[in-house]
Formats: structure tokens, C-alpha cells, sequence
């Protein structure tokens, strides 16, 4: 498997810490869940199989339902050659207010070479006054593919709260055969109307939804690269080599998931050659 001895640990005030460590194993048709360990409240219940035994899905569970200031989330993932995992969440996650203690999530994904990798949360939920600091670490052996997506949401537009107050700090890198193929940070500060990043032109132009599909495997074709830009005029599209990420902005996550899931639809195909299955879990 691919060294990922390099990738840092999140510093996080102590509080409620939570880890999880899942092992995936190819075993001829099938991939197996061979390892499972779990620290505090962070689980996956049983493997499960609804598009037969070449895609193993996983729900993974935080019992709590959100995490406070203080608290800490780290999950672990290994995918060994040829195995194919599609990973899920049962809801949103929430990060409520921070109480003078920042929160954080560190992910780590290593994925064998020719395993396929999945990584589909439902939408993230950042309450008014949460300061969160979140690491998405990717780490693909020779011929891996990745799809990965994201919606993040700026305070609770339905109960009438912006995100006015607050911090979030993330950043993600994918790496490919021991080679950076992706590098994305940044830091955004809550503000009033007209102020900072989540007003800003240059930042979320007011909108409190940012969504993003990270794709990395074997480049688009044009034909098919025509199809994705053709899906909605508020999704946009760039490939650079073999990376293709896609971005929506707006203030509803479910109108950004559906976009983010017809992309994924054509995608899913070309990258990881089954048809689209949406995870039995999102209609429940």
C-alpha cells in the first residue's frame, strides 16, 4: 500500500475524540470489509451489497448527531488492489457553535492500486459561531480511481441564521503514485452582509451553499465532457489531466445534491464501469 507516514494530525483542544479505521480487501469477486476498529462515537454498522459483491457500501454512523467545540473526528481508510468501496453518511453533519474551543475531522483514504473509491457524505452544516478545521487526505496507488464529494453549508438558511459568525479551515490534497495531483486550502471567516469571503465576489458571492465533485482516474473524453457541462448551467467543469472537479454555488443543499448526483451519474460509469446506484440510505 501506498506510505502515508507523511500525513499530519489535526491539533484539536481536547474534548470528545472519535476514530475510526476501516480495511478493505479484494477476495476474488468480492470485496470483503476485513477490518473494522472503532474509538468513541464513530462507527459503520455491517458491510452491505446492494449492487452485488464487486462493491462493498458503508455507512458511516456518529451517533451523537454533532459535533461541539472541542470534539474530534478521525477516520482511516485502506483499500487493498482491486477492491471497490462506496462510502456514505446517514444525514448531514453538523458543527454547532464552538463555545470558545474549535473543533475538527481528519480523513485518510489510501486506495490500493486498481481499487476504486467512492467517498459520497451527505451535506456538512456549519452552525453560526462554529470554528472547525477539517484535512481530506487521498492517497491512490498506481491505477486507483477516486470520486469525492462535498456540500458544505454556511449557517441554517431554514431557521433563518446565517453564518455571521465563525470560522472553517480545510484543506484537501490527492495524491497519485506518491506525486501531489491536488492541493486545495483555504480559511473562511463568518461575516455580516457585505463582509468577508462568504460575500465577497471573489468568495461565496453571498450564497451560502458551495458544493464541489472531485473525479480523478482516467481523463474525460470531450463527448463526455460536453454531456457533464450540458446537465446545468450552474454546474462548472474543468479537467486537468486526470483530475476533473465540478462546482455549484447557490443556497439550497439539496438543489446542490441532485446536481452533484447527475454528474456523478455519468461519471460513476466511465471511472469505476457500473451504472449509477444511489446509496438505499439517502431516501430513508
Amino acid at each position: 500500500m501506498p506510505d502515508c507516514t507523511h500525513l499530519d494530525r489535526i491539533d484539536v483542544p481536547p474534548g470528545w475524540q472519535a476514530s475510526l479505521a476501516l480495511g478493505f480487501a479484494r477476495d476474488g469477486e468480492t470485496t470483503r470489509l476485513v477490518r473494522r476498529e472503532h474509538r468513541g462515537p464513530l462507527r459503520v454498522q455491517k458491510a452491505l451489497y446492494p449492487e452485488g459483491p464487486r462493491a462493498c457500501h458503508v455507512i458511516l454512523v456518529h451517533p451523537p448527531g454533532g459535533v461541539v467545540g472541542g470534539d474530534g473526528l478521525r477516520i482511516e481508510l485502506e483499500q487493498g488492489p482491486g477492491a471497490q468501496v462506496l462510502a456514505t453518511t446517514p444525514g448531514a453533519a453538523k458543527w454547532y457553535r464552538a463555545n470558545g474551543r474549535g473543533s475538527g475531522q481528519q480523513v485518510l483514504l489510501q486506495v490500493g492500486a486498481g481499487a476504486a473509491l467512492e467517498w459520497l457524505p451527505q451535506e456538512t452544516i456549519f452552525y453560526e459561531g462554529a470554528d472547525v478545521r477539517l484535512e481530506h487526505e487521498v492517497e491512490l496507488g498506481e491505477g486507483a480511481c477516486y470520486l469525492g464529494m462535498e456540500i458544505l453549508c454556511f449557517g441554517r438558511r431554514a431557521a433563518g441564521e446565517r453564518f455571521a459568525r465563525g470560522r472553517v479551515r480545510q484543506r484537501t490534497r490527492i495524491r497519485a503514485a506518491g506525486r501531489t495531483i491536488w492541493w486545495e486550502q483555504g480559511v473562511l471567516h463568518g461575516g455580516a452582509p457585505g463582509e468577508g469571503a462568504l460575500h465577497s465576489p471573489l468568495g461565496l458571492g453571498g450564497h451560502p451553499v458551495c458544493a464541489t465533485l472531485l473525479a480523478v482516474g482516467r481523463p474525460a473524453s470531450a463527448a463526455l465532457l460536453a454531456e457533464l457541462r450540458a446537465l446545468d448551467p450552474g454546474l462548472a467543469f474543468s479537467q486537468v489531466k486526470n483530475v476533473l472537479v465540478a462546482r455549484w454555488l447557490g443556497d439550497e443543499a439539496e438543489t446542490a445534491r441532485a446536481c452533484l448526483l447527475r454528474a456523478w451519474a455519468l461519471l460513476r460509469p466511465h471511472l469505476v464501469g457500473m451504472r449509477a446506484v444511489v446509496p438505499r440510505i439517502w431516501h430513508t
